[in-house]
Order: structure tokens, then C-alpha cells, then sequence
């Protein structure tokens, strides 16, 4: 197989940083790179395949017939499905090989659990699967419990360290804090707004400011929460920002707050990281394996999170010190360009190309 006929065949959300982003890694390789896919958006280069919209989760199982029908039609070297209990079902349904699977995190670590049938599919996906990944140990370890025949390995989003690092300290003005997840219940947002009004309550004299980046379906609520709290003038609504307007509201902050229920390895918890940030997150199992224990607390529990702030708002030079730990330690294992070649690497051994 010539290698600039690669042809990869990415099934998941087109919406998604995370698929654009790997589309995007991935034709930078050589490949050519198609996507199946529920929800479009543009992406340069990347041939999309859509779906009829789905509205409900069991929507899934009644696309199978068209995700078979566009794999077949696009006829790829090798096959990737994004996200275990949508998409990787319909990829094992298509019976395309070799086929690679991801897991996110929710889709193992939560739907599973929601009955015995969601429990039976995600293992019957999974046995289909020729090569299965997920960015933390967590993960992994969820995914070897269904008893795959397939390897099974850590890879996770990495960050890009041209886009996102650190801005000097001194330009930081005021206790800038930072939250980059979306606004959805699992992230807890209303939580860190409660928290952040504590501090604010408590040190009117520090200047905090709380930047929402993110955007979704909690927007009304949390706006109704600000305003309850009085908080107007210390929160500001960023919403969906590219990757260069991420970069400059953390080159602004010295705190960046993620606190979840569930989650797997986050990016945005990464590229706070590589920006030189203190993070506060939720104490999780993704979590210890990147931050320092000190700054983990449960989530749901703003009087913990507000505790944790001050304690790193009374001493700048301790949070400075996280945030330089953070750096050396994404510099050594957090490159997305590494995660990306590892990821190339494993394809070519499937499809059996050097």
C-alpha cells in the first residue's frame, strides 16, 4: 500500500475538538482521512459521511444500516471509532478491518452502568475491536474488564506546545481563574461559581476574575447563579473559543479550576498544564495521575474548592511553583506531536504497512 493512499476512516462527532484536532494530526501524516459522522461540521480536507440526526441514544441502533453503507462506499485502509457506545457500536456493526476503537471516558466509565443491556453491548462492541485506546489508566482498565482479544493501550489528546504555553508571571494581574469545560451538569461549573463567590466574599481585595470558556446547555442557569451571587463583575461568559482564543484567556489566568463527576485524562486540564497554570480538580483517578494531590478535592464541593483557592491565593509563589511543576511535566509526557506518532505507529501495524 503506497503511503500517501492511506485512507483513515474516522467515525464520531465532527462538532468535536478532539476529531478535528486527530483529523487533522493524522493528514499532516500522509494520511487521507474521511469521517462518518452525526453531527457535521467543516473540517479542511476531510471527505464527511452524515448520518440522519440522532436524538436520543436509541437512534444509534437505527443508524447501523447507513454507517455499514457509507464504510463500504468509502472502502478505508483501516477504521477508527471515536466514543465506545455510539460510534464504536456502529463501526463493530460495519465489520471493517482493521478497526481501532477509543474510549472517552463516559462511555465506559458511566453509560454502562445504566442497565444490564448497555453493559452487554459495550463488551460486544469491544470484542470486535483490533486495537482499543483511552487516555488514562481508568480507562484502560474498564475496557481489559470486558475481556477484549485485542491489545489495549494509553494514548492520550495531548497538547500543541506551539499553541499553548506558558505567559510570563509577572503580566498576570489579579487572581485570574480559568474553567475550560463545557456547560453541562457533569462539569460542576455552578459549583466552581460558588466556590469563586466565596473567595471573592472573603478577599474583595484580590481582584479575582472567573473566566467561563466552554459554552452549553446550563448557560441560562449559570448566568442566574452569577447574578444571584452578585458576581457580574467578576465572571465573564466566553463561551466556544478556537485554540488561539483559549490561549490568550490563559495567558491572563494564574488558577485553572476543573471539577467534574466523571471524567477521564482532560485535555483542558493538559493545556492548563502546558500554560504554566495551578490546577485545582476533581479528585479523580485521571487526575492523580498528572497533579499533585494537595489540589484535588471532591467534586460537587464548593466549600472544598473554595478552601483550596485561598489557601493558593494567599501565596502566589506557591501557585507559581505548580504552575512550573505543571509545565516540566507536560513537556515530558503531554505532547500531542509524541501521542500522535505513537498513534500513527499503531495503525501502521495493524494495516501491516512500515
Amino acid at each position: 500500500m503506497a503511503e500517501a493512499n492511506r485512507h483513515l476512516c474516522l467515525l464520531g462527532d465532527a462538532t468535536s475538538p478532539h476529531i478535528q484536532r486527530w483529523a487533522v494530526e493524522m493528514r499532516a501524516r500522509g494520511y487521507r482521512v474521511s469521517l462518518v459522522t452525526a453531527r457535521p461540521a467543516p473540517i479542511e480536507g476531510v471527505e464527511q459521511k452524515v448520518l440522519a440526526p440522532v436524538r436520543r441514544s436509541t437512534d444509534w441502533l437505527l443508524r447501523v444500516g447507513q454507517a455499514r453503507r457509507f464504510v463500504q462506499a468509502l472502502a478505508p485502509d483501516i477504521v477508527h471509532a471515536h466514543y465506545i457506545t455510539s460510534y464504536g457500536y456502529l463501526a463493530a456493526r460495519c465489520g471493517r478491518h482493521p478497526l481501532v476503537m477509543t474510549a472517552w471516558g463516559s462511555d465506559l466509565l458511566v453509560t454502562p452502568q445504566k442497565n444490564t443491556l448497555m453493559r452487554w453491548l459495550t463488551g460486544w462492541s469491544l470484542r470486535r475491536a483490533d486495537l482499543i485506546t483511552g487516555d488514562s489508566q481508568s480507562l484502560i482498565d474498564a475496557a481489559k474488564a470486558y475481556g477484549p482479544a485485542c491489545p489495549v493501550q494509553e494514548i492520550h489528546w495531548g497538547v500543541d506546545l506551539a499553541r499553548f504555553a506558558p505567559a510570563p508571571w509577572a503580566g498576570k494581574t489579579g487572581l485570574q481563574i480559568v474553567s475550560l469545560r463545557s456547560w453541562e451538569p457533569n462539569y460542576n461549573i455552578d459549583t466552581i461559581v460558588e466556590a469563586v463567590a466565596t473567595l471573592v466574599a472573603r478577599h474583595p481585595e484580590a481582584g479575582v476574575q472567573l473566566h467561563l470558556l466552554g459554552g452549553g446547555s446550563m448557560e441560562a442557569a449559570l448566568r442566574a447563579l452569577v447574578t444571584a451571587k452578585g458576581m457580574e463583575r467578576h465572571v465573564v461568559f466566553h463561551g466556544r473559543l478556537d485554540d488561539a482564543g483559549m490561549a490568550r484567556v490563559l495567558a491572563q489566568c494564574k488558577l485553572s479550576a476543573s471539577v467534574p463527576t466523571s471524567d477521564a485524562t482532560s485535555v483542558s486540564v493538559l493545556e492548563s498544564m502546558a500554560c504554566g497554570l495551578a490546577v485545582v480538580a476533581s479528585d479523580l483517578d485521571a487526575n492523580r495521575a498528572w497533579l499533585d494531590a494537595s489540589l484535588l478535592v471532591p467534586p460537587r464541593d464548593a466549600a472544598a474548592l473554595a478552601r483550596c483557592l485561598e489557601t493558593l491565593a494567599a501565596d502566589d509563589a506557591r501557585m507559581q511553583g505548580h504552575g512550573q511543576k505543571n509545565v516540566q511535566r507536560i513537556a515530558r509526557d503531554g505532547d500531542r506531536a509524541v501521542q500522535m506518532d505513537t498513534m500513527d505507529r499503531l495503525y501502521r501495524e495493524r494495516m501491516g504497512t512500515p
